[in-house]
């Protein structure tokens, strides 16, 4: 595993930028809003750098549409978990992430579910995008969490990179339980990926005519898997 570049931002840094970013992060509660959120445990590194360049792509893909809120999520380390304010803005979003190194510790993707179902009673979430590449938790309880989503209509799409099969059939499962989608990708398909964070930012924004007007691949890809 690569170790992270030596100089990257501390917590005081983190903190003393999401103060600064509070009095632009509220947003109005109208605006469509996307939990985007990823695993930052020790091996994710190549992948957290790529995704903080792609995440543009989520914005880009919104702007004929609406304003798209996103917060940003993840875990790592022992226990850590991590969620920003609401941003509407690619480069506030992109310098959070910038200051992030991931550190080596177990899943937490209950508890990232767990959190996104508070999100979602207190202001509706249009979807939630997950990208890792592991699982290390309760098949089952995974899946009761998303039927709850399901329930809640809080949509999951879950990017999957690699294809480890017991990480894949749960990834799937979950996806279908909660209304959402599941897609892999590997370390060579950084398009793909930046196709997928667009489309799901167009789904959530306007809603499945959005995707249906959007030509990629991914795009068709998502709306296959979506209920009517």
């Amino acid at each position: 595993m690569a170790r992270p570049p030596s100089r990257r931002a501390s917590s005081a840094d983190i903190t003393r930028f999401l103060g600064a970013s509070r009095a632009i992060s509220q947003v109005a509660r109208h605006q469509p809003r996307l939990l985007f959120a990823i695993d930052a445990t020790a091996s994710r590194q190549p992948t957290w750098d790529t995704a903080s360049h792609l995440q543009q792509q989520m914005f880009r893909s919104t702007r004929d549409i609406a304003t798209l809120s996103v917060q940003l999520c993840y875990y790592r380390g022992f226990g850590e978990f991590f969620a920003s304010p609401w941003l509407n803005d690619s480069q506030a979003l992109a310098k959070l992430m910038a200051g992030v190194y991931c550190e080596g510790g177990h899943t937490q993707i209950a508890r990232l579910l767990r959190h996104a179902l508070e999100e979602h009673r207190r202001n509706p979430l249009r979807a939630l995008v997950f990208i890792g590449d592991a699982m290390e938790e309760s098949p089952d309880a995974l899946c009761q969490l998303a039927g709850e989503c399901g329930l809640r209509q809080l949509p999951l799409f879950l990017f999957q990179e690699g294809d480890i099969v017991p990480v894949r059939e749960t990834f799937q499962r979950m996806a279908r339980l909660a209304g959402g989608a599941w897609a892999r990708f590997d370390s060579a398909s950084a398009h793909t990926l930046a196709e997928l964070l667009g489309a799901v930012a167009r789904y959530a924004s306007g809603g499945r005519k959005a995707l249906e007007n959007n030509p990629s691949q991914s795009a068709k890809l998502l709306l296959q898997q979506l209920k009517p």
